[in-house]
């Protein structure tokens, strides 16, 4: 096993010997050197896993010695050591990229610190992760066959994706368990939808939060309140996607509240969003409002109206709150919305539609590099979380953290990873979706299905007396027998939404309030 080679630069080198024994007899490979020439000298000529370089050196000081170090080995950390405590020179050695510093006197217990901070820190993770999850493995097991409510259900999850984003930061060989556990937890969800779904339209009070739900029980009340509210809806945006994003709104925002809502089925944006901005159900907005309702045989775009589905419930509700509705499908209409912030301010409601991650996941099914660059969950969310990084998105978010808004941030729908095929027959007008189907006489599996044989119950509208609903469940997605070979190799392994799964249906709804 190769030891870990450290540079210890100091003038006064001597006299750090009892430190450079201790180092040395717990395995370490200590090279020293007094002065800064002599130490970037030495980085010529081999490569150091750390080095400690003291601040205070006749001839190069330690903050020149650090600027022609890091030229010559920039990923290598570098541990200050001085005696001077001024801000000012701490500035300058943080913007010169240093790793750490210590005070001087320094004891053998800050050394280790500083070691395993930066040489050892990725390997303390890796363990204290891969336990963490071995530990809770059985507990969350437990839970998965005792959940019996939805509140249990939403917790399962938060559990699964801590443990999802925890692991995907560690080395470790518990991958492969959580991708068990997930799909054991997504084959009980499924289950626990088939005996409760209709149960939440026969007694509403018993249900969860669903998408219709959200207006009336979470944003009126805010502009009620007096507060002016801006939503933004992101499409198709998983709860793992919005704990990465989190992170860097920390910085501008405070949470007010995290939740996780249900998204209705089918987990689709014609039926999932237009339920949102509506307020009702889908059956309820083809019944009432017939001409912004449009049916699956339909040629036109399926949320053409959701603006004045949202002018219908505003007036249901007797809200005559100003408003603006926005749909960016590309950064210029992103940056639009930024440039032009300045003139919604009077609003008391502001609501826009970001399509970007609904179209990331369309283009991983239809583009081989994009299906390269998202091979996996964990590079799916990592793709997701370098468009927002970069994306006009996250200038509107730092726009508003200069406002008066309460800024809400939700979806209306998540997405899966697919990988079993499970075939269905149907007619030409039946629905093209890979994770549902609508049509009348599909032939199907009834085992492998969550079916809707009289959908009206569940709220949902009939192109036909005998239309029915079919849903896929777990990991799996619908082909047709004709040319299945190639159907089944096109989308295997894509991420699709319309479904039933944790990732489909259990989505978030933030409530942020900028940084004063």
């Amino acid at each position: 096993m190769n030891k870990d080679k450290i540079l210890w630069v100091d003038d006064e080198i001597d006299l750090l010997r009892p430190y450079v024994i201790f180092l040395e007899e717990r395995g370490y490979e200590v090279y020293t050197a007094t002065n800064g020439q002599d130490a970037i000298e030495a980085c010529h000529l081999q490569h150091f896993d750390i080095i400690f370089l003291d601040e205070n050196m006749p001839g190069k000081n330690g903050l020149e010695t650090l600027v022609e170090i890091k030229e010559l080995s920039p990923s290598v950390p570098v541990v200050m050591i001085t005696k001077n405590e001024a801000e000012n020179l701490m500035d300058m050695a943080i913007g010169n990229k240093i790793a750490d510093y210590l005070i001087k006197p320094i004891n053998p217990s800050q050394i280790l610190l500083a070691l395993k901070k930066n040489l050892h820190k990725k390997e303390i993770i890796n363990e204290l992760t891969t336990s963490g999850y071995r530990s809770d493995f059985n507990k969350i097991g437990m839970q998965i066959n005792d959940s019996l409510t939805y509140e249990d259900w939403i917790y399962v999850y938060k559990r699964l994706v801590y443990w999802e984003l925890e692991l995907s930061e560690a080395e470790n060989e518990m991958d492969e368990l959580l991708l068990m556990q997930k799909a054991e937890a997504n084959s009980a969800f499924a289950k626990f939808i088939k005996r409760n779904y209709q149960k939440w339209f026969d007694d509403p009070e018993s249900r969860p939060l669903i998408s219709p739900d959200l207006f009336k029980k979470r944003i009126f009340p805010l502009l009620d309140n007096g507060d002016k509210v801006f939503l933004i809806l992101i499409d198709n945006f998983r709860f793992d996607q919005w704990r990465l994003i989190k992170e860097i709104l920390s910085e501008f925002y405070i949470f007010d509240s995290e939740e996780i809502y249900y998204s209705i089925l089918p987990t689709a944006t014609q039926y999932a969003r237009n339920a949102i901005f509506a307020g009702l159900m889908p059956l309820q907005i083809e019944q009432m409002f017939p001409d912004l309702w449009i049916a699956e045989e339909e040629e036109e775009s399926k949320n053409m109206n959701e603006e004045e589905l949202l002018k219908t419930q505003l007036h249901r509700f007797r809200k005559n709150y100003s408003f603006s509705f926005h749909k960016i499908f590309d950064t210029d209409a992103g940056q639009k919305l930024v440039d032009h912030l300045s003139q919604l301010t009077n609003n008391q409601l502001n609501v826009a539609v970001l399509n970007f991650v609904d179209m990331l996941s369309h283009a991983r099914t239809e583009s081989k590099m994009i299906r390269e660059l998202a091979h996996s969950e964990d590079a799916y969310r990592s793709l997701t979380l370098s468009w927002f990084r970069h994306s006009s998105t996250y200038e509107l978010f730092k726009a508003l953290a200069g406002s008066n808004y309460k800024v809400i941030v939700t979806t209306d729908h998540g997405t899966i990873q697919v990988n079993n095929p499970i075939k269905v027959v149907g007619d030409r007008n039946t629905s093209v979706n890979l994770r549902y189907k609508m049509g009348k006489n599909l032939n199907y599996n009834p085992k492998e299905v969550f079916e809707m044989l009289h959908p009206a119950t569940f709220g949902l509208p009939s192109s036909n007396v005998s239309s029915t609903y079919i849903y896929s469940t777990k990991e799996d997605f619908f082909a047709y027998p004709n040319n299945y070979n190639y159907y089944v190799n096109y989308y295997k392994n894509t991420f699709q939404h319309g479904g039933i799964s944790l990732q489909e249906m259990l989505i978030p709804f933030v409530t942020m309030s900028p940084k004063k």
